[in-house]
């Protein structure tokens, strides 16, 4: 039978055991409320991406709907995640426009394409003639670059300031430097589907501008 001192141990070391154990639990519960709080944010981001892209996914259906059934359409050349949506042959009768830039900025356009989740996967010489066609633009602050529900043409790459895109009034995101915007519009063949401003905070916006061939 154990001494009084025996149980004095045995009763230490279950409450230092019991102290582990809440210690293991507070970091386990601090690690679940991280990832929670990244789940929510990833969640939030997700929204307000379906945002953007259902009603124009809802809108090229609505267009290929009305194509089906004998509907005239007017056809444009429009920019998909498929290399071989916009076909540099088709244009080979055509003499693109080419404007000068500095490498910094052939370079930043570049990247921002390969960075773009429908336009990556362009072929290196597509997206090289869009980098030499591109044309720079300037804008001041709070000038409406896109406007929600409006016919476009233009694909930007931002090299210089902030811009914001909102729908229906509500803010998505704020965008700087080395994003394409406007891209949606053309990959589904509708109208713009949200608006883009530039920063009131920024003094200008520079941007560089692509226009997809009807």
């Amino acid at each position: 039978m154990g001494t009084l001192r025996d149980l004095q141990y045995a009763l230490q070391e279950k409450i230092e055991e019991l102290r582990q154990r809440d210690a293991l639990i507070d970091e386990l519960e601090l690690e679940l409320d991280q990832k929670d709080e990244l789940i929510q944010k990833l969640q939030n981001e997700l929204d307000k991406y379906r945002s953007v892209i259902r009603p124009a996914t809802q809108q090229a259906q609505k267009q290929s709907a009305s194509t089906l059934q004998g509907e005239p359409r007017t056809k444009r050349q429009a920019i998909s995640a498929e290399p071989t949506a916009f076909d540099i042959q088709d244009l080979s009768h055509v003499t693109l426009p080419f404007y000068p830039k500095s490498p910094q900025s052939k370079d930043l356009i570049k990247e921002a394409i390969l960075d773009n989740d429908f336009m990556k996967n362009l072929e290196l010489s597509q997206i090289q003639e869009i980098v030499d066609c591109m044309y720079p633009v300037e804008y001041g602050k709070d000038s409406c670059i896109i406007k929600e529900g409006d016919v476009g043409s233009l694909v930007y790459v931002m090299e210089d300031g902030k811009v914001e895109v909102t729908k229906e009034g509500v803010k998505l995101c704020t965008m700087g430097p080395g994003k394409v915007f406007g891209e949606l519009a053309i990959l589904y063949n509708c109208t713009r589907t949200a608006t883009v401003k530039s920063n009131v905070a920024c003094e200008r916006s520079i941007d560089w501008n692509f226009a997809l061939l009807g």
